[in-house]
């Protein structure tokens, strides 16, 4: 068998005799190809077929070069069977750009077995083919093993090189050394770069501007990458240059290679190499005094660095003229200008004027083997503007003490007031600003205090002890000014405020055993040593009092009705109030027939008997008008002012004989005690007021024996009815 292989590179055909190589079956060593022959009685006339000594294709690979121009078909390789001389063969090939997609790229003639390709191939699409040629007789039985075929596709200078992006952007800093690196420019050929297609050379075309040589940068052909080549890069000169640079393959031969081309933005980037000059060697402002947060003198500067930028922005510093602090100096940060600002207040008095010396920097350290400028230092000469100030009182408050009770028009003290503006000749003039009790003046050219009333530590205006007041000190400038100043007087307690009963009133029940009491004590609004302990008496008047009431100490307040502190007494009336105590009775209500009249089971005079006029009966208020009355001018159904008889005591656990003899010594006791109601008078009940309507009933004498006419008490109505038929005579049903 053999093949031809016909390959066409530009206009050139060249033909390829390839010869196959024949090998026979156990021929040499085991395992090598040998060619079986088989005998003849195999070869009967009852098998018919064709078997054929084995043989081996060798074809070697097959270049196509890429974008051909054709004519298309164009042959590659033409495939023989030395088995076609004896019976026919069909050729056929199979693999990607046969049979498979792409399909039909190459093509055989079934019958003569050539090859070809039927189109032009592209390298950048698909570099190489393996494909396999087959031999089979008209029954579709191989006569031969496949054999593969390898198409390689010859590139062709077809691609110029591409950078990814038109526009590059990079970056240096200003005065960087000859061969600083800056930025990486790169292109890619899609041709096979093992090949001089593909081999791609860069160089820069041009740099815009010029300055300071027209050659700043260079580029490295191979790698792309762009350095520096001289020194003079200066941002404030020229801030960024643009290159055009060029990338050629064909090893950069200008003319076989393809070109293009990309431009590189250089960006030179700040350092502080320009310090920060101040445009005057003085400056300068004023204050007026007493002012803080104003800014009083504005400094400018110059800094030819990268506006906004750490190597730009000034910092301002006072390094001499102001020991105490009195100003800073803030920058703007739109203008770079320093502003000289108050922060604490100055007096025009102690000092008329400033001089300072200010230094400015940058944020950022100046670089490296730049030196600070002259300009970086200037001095500022601050005025201090006199200003009318208030007066002040020296000590504020001022505290002095004294006696309460101190009389009016007593000086106190004098409260005068500094102007603290020496140069100024002006006069002050004081007033009282807040006196709660109106108690003091104020003399209005010298500030001396003076009562005008009396002192009282007790009073309401007085808070522990001291009475403040305010007062006014104003000046005559222009404008007026003045000031405040607070006089504390602290007041020493005096015994001048008699102890006092507390409580003012108390009540005791009627029916009390007789050495029961009432608490009381004594209160003083004075302080020690002004207070207790009190003493405590009964007063000579009314004597009745005396003999009634004792008093004794409980402790060290006492008590009692009257007090005494050992200096000042006062003697007060106590009112006590006497309540009937009501007691639990034994027997039934309705069997009690003390102080009752006994109702029988006869209808009196109707509805009329039970209309009865209860305002008569009234509840004393006082018993003021008892007390009050003058000796000897009593009602005689009041009690007796005399002493009390004694009753006899009855024993704790009485002997049943002597029970009769104890009641008729308390009956004949009873007899002779004048004290004892009835007081020659009806029994009272209850106190009806002064001034009763009814009149007084004293008159009628129950202890009378003669006769008597009672028959006017029928013509006191109804109420009287019953009276009028027990004593009038009437007659008894």
């Amino acid at each position: 068998m053999y093949a031809r292989h016909i390959a066409a590179r530009s206009n050139c055909i060249f033909v390829l005799c390839v010869v196959s190589f024949r090998s026979e079956w156990n021929r040499g060593k085991k395992g090598r190809g040998r060619r079986k022959r088989r005998s003849k009685h195999h070869q009967s006339s009852s098998s018919k077929v064709l078997r054929r000594q084995k043989r081996d294709w060798v074809i070697p690979p097959i270049n196509v070069p890429e974008n051909s121009r054709g004519p298309f078909p164009q042959m590659l390789v033409s495939i023989r069977s030395d088995q076609d001389r004896n019976i026919s063969i069909r050729y056929s090939i199979t693999g990607v750009g046969a049979d498979q997609p792409p399909n039909e790229v190459f093509s055989i003639d079934p019958v003569a077995g050539k090859m070809f390709v039927t189109k032009p191939l592209d390298r950048e699409r698909r570099s190489s083919y393996h494909l396999r040629a087959h031999a089979v007789n008209m029954n579709g039985e191989r006569v031969e093993s496949p054999i593969d075929l390898y198409i390689y596709v010859i590139d062709m200078n077809d691609n110029r090189p591409e950078f990814k992006n038109q526009v590059y952007n990079g970056s240096v800093d200003e005065g960087s050394k000859p061969g600083t690196f800056v930025m990486h420019l790169a292109a890619f050929d899609n041709d096979d770069n093992t090949t001089a297609n593909g081999m791609v050379r860069y160089r820069i075309l041009s740099q815009t501007p010029h300055s300071p040589i027209p050659n700043m940068f260079t580029i490295n052909s191979e790698t792309g990458d762009i350095v520096t080549v001289a020194a003079g890069l200066d941002r404030e000169k020229v801030s960024q240059y643009s290159i055009i640079v060029q990338a050629t393959d064909m090893e950069g031969n200008l003319n076989f290679g393809l070109s293009n081309t990309a431009t590189a933005i250089i960006s030179v980037t700040d350092i502080n190499d320009n310090p920060p000059e101040l445009t005057s060697r003085t400056f300068s402002g004023e204050v007026p005094e007493n002012r803080v947060n104003v800014v009083v003198a504005n400094l400018t500067v110059i800094d030819r660095d990268q506006p906004h930028s750490p190597n730009w922005n000034a910092v301002y510093r006072i390094i001499s003229g102001d020991p105490i602090g009195h100003f800073t100096i803030i920058t703007d940060q739109h203008t770079n200008d320093g502003m000289v600002t108050v922060v604490k207040p100055v007096d025009f008095e102690q000092n008329r004027a400033f001089m300072l010396t200010v230094v400015v920097n940058n944020q950022a350290p100046l670089a490296s083997g730049i030196q600070s400028s002259l300009q970086s230092t200037s001095g500022v000469t601050i005025s201090v503007v006199d200003i009318n100030e208030p007066p002040y009182f020296p000590t504020n408050p001022k505290s002095i003490r004294f006696e309460e009770g101190v009389p009016a028009g007593t000086s106190l003290t004098t409260f005068s007031a500094s102007d603290p503006d020496r140069f100024m000749q002006q006069s002050i003039r004081y007033s009282k600003l807040a006196d709660p009790a109106d108690w003091l003046s104020i003399n209005n050219t010298n500030g001396q205090i003076i009562t005008t009333a009396t002192l009282d530590r007790e009073s309401i205006y007085v808070k522990n002890n001291i009475y403040e007041a305010t007062f006014l000190a104003v000046d005559n400038g222009s404008p007026m000014a003045s000031g405040t100043g607070t006089l504390q007087i602290y007041l020493i307690d005096v015994n001048d405020n008699a102890p006092s009963l507390l409580p003012r009133e108390s009540q005791i029940c009627e029916r009390i055993n007789r050495n029961a009491g009432i608490n009381i004590t004594a209160a003083d609004t004075d302080t020690d040593p002004n207070v207790g302990p009190f003493v405590f008496e009964l007063p000579t008047f009314p004597a009745s009092i005396r003999r009634n009431w004792t008093v004794s100490r409980l402790n060290g307040e006492g008590t009692g009705l009257a007090g005494v502190d050992g200096v000042l007494s006062s003697t007060n009336i106590k009112p006590i109030y006497v309540e009937r105590q009501t007691k639990q009775l034994l027997i039934d209500p309705e069997d009690d027939v003390r102080d009752n009249i006994l109702k029988y089971d006869e209808e009196g005079g109707g509805e009329e008997d039970q209309d009865y006029d209860l305002s008569q009966l009234q509840q004393p208020d006082s018993l003021e008008h008892i007390i009050s009355k003058p000796p000897g001018v009593r009602r005689v159904d009041e009690r007796p002012i005399i002493p009390e008889s004694q009753y006899p005591i009855r024993p704790v656990v009485p002997h049943p004989g002597d029970i009769g003899d104890f009641i008729n010594e308390g009956l004949r006791a009873a007899d002779n005690d004048p004290t004892a109601p009835p007081y020659d008078s009806l029994l009272v009940f209850d106190y009806e007021g002064s001034g009763s309507t009814v009149g007084s009933v004293s008159s009628l004498n129950s202890s009378s024996t003669g006769d008597q006419d009672y028959d006017y008490l029928n013509d006191w109505g109804p109420r009287f009815k019953k009276l009028a038929d027990m004593y009038g005579g009437g007659d008894d049903e």
